[in-house]
């Protein structure tokens, strides 16, 4: 049975869509959504547009539908769960394992195995499935958020969109440093000629990225990575673009690499740190990469 919401706004100018994620309790995209599919009046009437503003004493009603079944099927496979309550989970994604089913990636997703471990998984978006808050690529390994709830999910992604979780990466690039550390601010955006690919452009959208040396090694370096922003392939267009690559990167790489690494570029998510959306806790978590990337660290260790 579809969810009601009704209140009337107290403050003037407010935007409709906001006013309508606060009282929902969901993502304002969310809400922007609703209103365009006419699930919210204002004072009887559809609003001509999620942006309108209220007028003090406007009456608001919405309506939140059912969640869909989800399209991707549970399936029993192996995941490293490192912590787990009632709200929030945080799992450890291995090399290799797509986020997300996609076209050609339909099966063996980390989203397939959740469904099958996580009995409680938020639904906004529309469709029963795990609130995954932000994802990484498919070759880089480490620790991702789930949200099982939509309380949990608001939260989360509020505070991604304040730069307030903290994320760092280990990475090990090609070449050698002068500086010990510093930050990469450029827009990333489609590959004006390959939409396969990213690329810093003008009119992507904001990203930066801050570096600081871990370890010099022979002829590559291992540096910790710091996202303000998330965007895609965000550390491996950026550090490609200061003449570092992230080694085994096969898209942004050389293509002749110094090494022949297999498996995808040495991007590691060790770190990981959120506020819990219900008791406010301030939550952290670690992870050490995986034995591909540690070989290969301790490979160029050797003199």
């Amino acid at each position: 049975m579809a969810q009601v919401f009704e209140a009337v706004a107290a403050q003037a100018g407010e935007r409709l869509d906001v006013f309508v994620a606060q009282l929902m309790g969901v993502t304002r995209s969310r809400a922007a959504t609703l209103i365009e599919e006419g699930r919210v009046r204002v004072d009887g009437a559809a609003p001509a547009k999620a942006g309108v503003k209220l007028k003090p004493g406007a009456a608001v009603w919405a309506e939140l539908p059912d969640a869909a079944p989800a399209a991707a099927q549970a399936e029993d496979i192996p995941i490293d769960i490192r912590y787990e309550d009632d709200d929030v989970a945080v799992v450890f994604k291995p090399s290799g394992m797509v986020v997300h089913p996609a076209a050609g990636n339909e099966t063996g997703t980390l989203v397939n195995a959740l469904l099958a471990r996580l009995d409680n998984l938020s639904g906004i978006g529309g469709e029963i499935r795990p609130g995954i808050v932000h994802r990484i690529d498919k070759d880089t390994s480490g620790l991702l958020l789930v949200a099982k709830n939509d309380r949990a999910h608001v939260s989360l992604s509020e505070q991604i969109k304040a730069h307030a979780v903290h994320r760092a990466y280990l990475a090990i690039v090609i070449g050698g440093f002068r500086e010990d550390e510093g930050t990469v601010d450029a827009p990333i955006g489609r590959h004006p000629q390959d939409r396969k690919k990213m690329a810093i452009v003008p009119t992507g959208r904001t990203a930066t990225t801050h570096w600081q040396v871990r370890e010099r090694l022979r002829g590559a370096t291992l540096v910790e990575c710091r996202l303000t922003t998330g965007r895609t392939h965000q550390i491996r267009v950026h550090m490609a673009s200061i003449g570092h690559p992230v080694l085994g990167d096969p898209v942004y790489g050389p293509k002749r690499s110094p090494w022949p690494v297999t498996g995808g570029q040495l991007l590691h998510a060790y770190r990981i740190g959120f506020k819990h959306p219900v008791t406010g806790e301030e939550m952290l978590f670690e992870a050490d990469p995986e034995p591909r990337f540690l070989h290969w660290l301790e490979k160029l260790r050797e003199a």
